[in-house]
């Protein structure tokens, strides 16, 4: 409990570069800095991508996070909007509400296993007995800038995950694409592609706090979504896919986070439930809006994925939210879900933008 409460501190501190701010705009521009070395001696690099217009992201080669996010406010303050940690120490120590990248795959995968063209897989169980997230977000990744251009500047970054990391089948080369453009957006184009049929379902992590600090049950959220997945005590799909009408899911009008999260007390103690997003999702479409009255901040998130994973950090007393895009929960023992199998020859591709205002 001492050391939930230290991190907690951090977050309350998170960096606020404070006071009304005029900017000269400027070209997009990208930087590389040091940021520690791993246990093991391999060093890890920060890369801050700048928009020339107040806007810019540092993102770390430490499990693809972001670092910070600093986006200015209604009048012009400028605040870090993710949670972080400031050494690279308390992120390998297991800080967790880091804003990485996840995979293989993302989210839960029941019992911690799966059956795949008649062979069975045995995962790492850290969730209980299920596996959630792997090891992504917890690794080394390749990093090369991208040329900028008038409007954005762009970082592309490169993970092999060997046969057997986690216990999936096959060595897949996993890449994402961060790129911040002049209009406030934070673009992530994720790609990967298997010499062997694996699940496959990469996500970002980021957990949101359009204060800078505090709590995020007084944002505003509108969802997409008129439906979601029902899951057990084990946040665990059922395999039903439910009508969010007269449920605290329902967010298909713009709704205070707190009104009615008092609901899902004790357990799971807040938000941590995937909704089916509405239209088919082939191309990128509007999947979310958060408004935040205490600055004025709005970001709207759209996507290709077909879910989207409402997560209130719950275990931080609802410090942030995530609004995790990315296939169902627990697909590979779904027939009625999106598929989350690539097999060799194919290209998993997925697009997130998140957009300030």
């Amino acid at each position: 409990m001492k050391r939930r409460l230290n991190i907690l501190v951090i977050i309350a501190t998170a960096p606020i570069l404070c006071g009304a701010q005029s900017f000269a705009a400027t070209k997009p521009s990208i930087k590389e800095a040091p940021f520690g070395t791993m246990p093991q001696g391999t060093p890890i690099k920060s890369y801050t991508l700048d928009n020339g217009k107040g806007m810019s992201a540092k993102v770390l080669t430490y499990g693809a996070i972001i670092n910070e996010l600093n986006v200015p406010d209604a009048k012009g303050a400028v605040t870090n909007v993710v949670l972080s940690a400031k050494t690279l120490a308390e992120y390998v120590d297991g800080f967790r509400s880091a804003a990485a990248i996840m995979g293989r795959v993302a989210n839960r995968i029941a019992d911690a296993r799966f059956t795949l063209d008649g062979v069975e897989y045995k995962l790492i169980a850290n969730n209980s007995s299920n596996h959630l997230h792997g090891l992504f977000g917890k690794s080394v990744w390749q990093a090369r800038p991208l040329p900028t251009t008038k409007h954005a500047a762009a970082l592309e970054l490169t993970y092999l995950s060997r046969a057997g990391e986690s216990g999936f089948p096959g060595n897949l080369t996993a890449k994402v694409v961060y790129t911040l453009t002049d209009a406030n957006e934070l673009r992530l184009d994720f790609t990967a592609t298997t010499d062997q049929a694996t699940p496959v379902n990469l996500a970002s992590h980021a957990y949101f706090n359009l204060s800078g600090a505090g709590t995020a049950l007084d944002h505003v959220l509108w969802l997409a979504a008129s439906r979601y997945t029902p899951a057990d005590d084990g946040m665990i799909p059922t395999g039903e896919i439910a009508s969010v009408k007269g449920t605290p899911f329902d967010f298909t009008q713009p709704t205070r986070i707190g009104a009615r999260i008092h609901q899902l007390k004790p357990r799971p103690g807040g938000y941590d439930h995937n909704f089916v997003l509405d239209g088919r999702r082939t191309s990128l479409k509007l999947a979310a809006r958060v408004q935040d009255p205490a600055s004025g901040r709005s970001l709207e998130v759209r996507t290709t994925e077909p879910g989207l994973q409402f997560f209130t950090a719950n275990h931080f007393n609802h410090a942030a939210l995530c609004l995790e895009t990315q296939h169902f929960p627990d697909s590979v023992h779904h027939a009625n879900f999106p598929s989350t199998i690539l097999r060799p020859g194919d290209t998993f591709r997925s697009t997130t933008i998140f957009r300030f205002k």
